[in-house]
């Protein structure tokens, strides 16, 4: 599946392009963006299907986000799952890099992870957030982190 909105329609271009002209566009009317990349995923069955969200907030006027689905034939411990999401979100980021730097935004990586050691996802917090903080972005976690956990969440 490819880079959808929200609501399911396709992007006209490549996500590169669309991904510059929204910023272009969100800071005439808006001001800058905060950008926020996140991936949740679910385990169905043999599968795993795992969806990665950029999300656009406005300061004080909500935001929206562009999605993208994709289903794995992997068998994944835990921890591995967590950090394959995480890989995800990082390649995102990474080939969007020159974009939000054009525009001077730095993005913040949400995680599905749970900062509560009480929860088994925890057992990649320390790996995620030294990975996420190493490669120079803003860490975000449970319950902090809304477009994975609250977004990316809602496409699975």
């Amino acid at each position: 599946m490819g880079w959808k909105t929200f609501s399911g329609i396709e992007l006209n271009s490549s996500l590169l392009e669309t991904i510059d002209s929204t910023i272009f566009d969100e800071i005439q009317a808006f001001g800058k963006p905060r950008i926020c990349i996140g991936t949740d995923s679910q385990v169905k069955g043999s599968l795993v299907e795992f969806a990665t969200v950029i999300l656009f907030l406005r300061k004080g006027r909500g935001g929206f986000m562009y999605v993208n689905k994709e289903l794995l034939s992997l068998k994944l411990n835990i921890r591995e799952r967590m950090m394959k999401e995480v890989n995800k979100s990082i390649e995102i980021a990474y080939s969007l890099h020159e974009i939000l730097q054009k525009y001077d935004i730095k993005p913040e990586i949400h995680v599905d992870i749970n900062t509560s050691q009480n929860h088994k996802s925890n057992v990649a917090l320390q790996d995620a957030m030294g990975y996420i903080k190493g490669m120079g972005y803003d860490f975000r976690a449970k319950p902090d982190a809304i477009a994975s956990t609250n977004c990316a969440n809602k496409v699975l």
